[in-house]
């Protein structure tokens, strides 16, 4: 690991364990503020750097008639409103090219998601604007094939990388989580983010949405930290049967404090 990328005061890639965390979309302003400011509070006690993340276009749904968010200029207003009101920088996704100037004139990391994350236009437009770019594998890549990614956005003049591991398709209806990916893409040179809720989906188990597994995500945000992450993607809610979007993968409010402290704890370990 050689590059660390600074968003702020919070460093990815050097001694800190920045948690980059919300709920999966934006489903209005107050619950977005009230999040925010929640999860701020928790990790902030704690000693954790946060980034609010929550987007406001969900296009890669299970169901045509899923709820996608309010768009991306309401979308892109509730995310400023939440940088000045909470004062946390904030991540949200773009799907097209054109969306990536609008969306860096407000948030601080623009994400490739991950079944978009070999679209050149897409990651080339992201990496033009300065901004962080955060590039979720594909599910469908291998961690070894994730280096071509890093060239186009580094030939496209960016240098501010994260690349964050979700897990990876196996069989039908389920994902694995290989903890070798993060030390294979850490030599690429960036920070490596481990995504602890998406990877325990299950896509296409839940009939018209995708269902999942959330027990096992404490599971695996303790291993990826012991195998030496550069910092978690986690999607969090205050009322996860009612989430709007990846209900069955959201980690419930009331319940990150506990995780966040073993995680430091493990972290704080393995950087003895």
């Amino acid at each position: 690991m050689t590059n660390i990328i600074h968003t702020g005061n919070i460093s990815f890639g050097g001694e800190e364990l920045p948690i980059i965390a919300g709920p999966c979309v934006i489903e209005s302003r107050d619950h977005s503020l009230f999040m925010a400011e929640a999860i701020a509070n928790i990790c902030s006690k704690i000693g954790l750097p946060f980034v609010f993340k929550s987007s406001f276009d969900k296009a890669n749904r299970t169901s045509g008639d899923s709820y996608r968010g309010p768009g991306m200029e309401e979308g892109l207003q509730i995310l400023s409103d939440v940088k000045d009101a909470v004062g946390v920088p904030v991540l949200t996704d773009v799907h097209y090219p054109y969306q990536a100037v609008s969306a860096a004139e407000v948030v601080d990391i623009l994400q490739i998601p991950a079944f978009l994350c070999r679209q050149t236009d897409l990651v080339v437009a992201a990496a033009k604007t300065g901004k962080i770019v955060n590039v979720k594998k594909g599910q469908f890549l291998s961690p070894w094939k994730i280096g071509s990614i890093v060239e186009k956005i580094e030939r496209s003049g960016g240098n501010k990388i994260l690349l964050t591991d979700r897990g990876t398709t196996f069989g039908y209806e389920s994902l694995v989580s290989d903890m070798r990916s993060i030390p294979i893409m850490q030599k690429t040179g960036y920070p490596v983010i481990f995504d602890a809720t998406h990877s325990t989906q299950m896509p296409g188990s839940g009939g018209g949405n995708t269902g999942g597994a959330r027990e096992y995500i404490p599971t695996l945000a303790k291993a990826a930290v012991a195998a030496g992450v550069n910092g978690l993607f986690m999607e969090i809610h205050d009322n996860v049967e009612a989430a709007k979007s990846d209900a069955a993968t959201q980690w419930p409010l009331d319940q990150l404090n506990d995780l966040l402290i073993s995680l430091k704890r493990i972290h704080e370990v393995v950087h003895v």
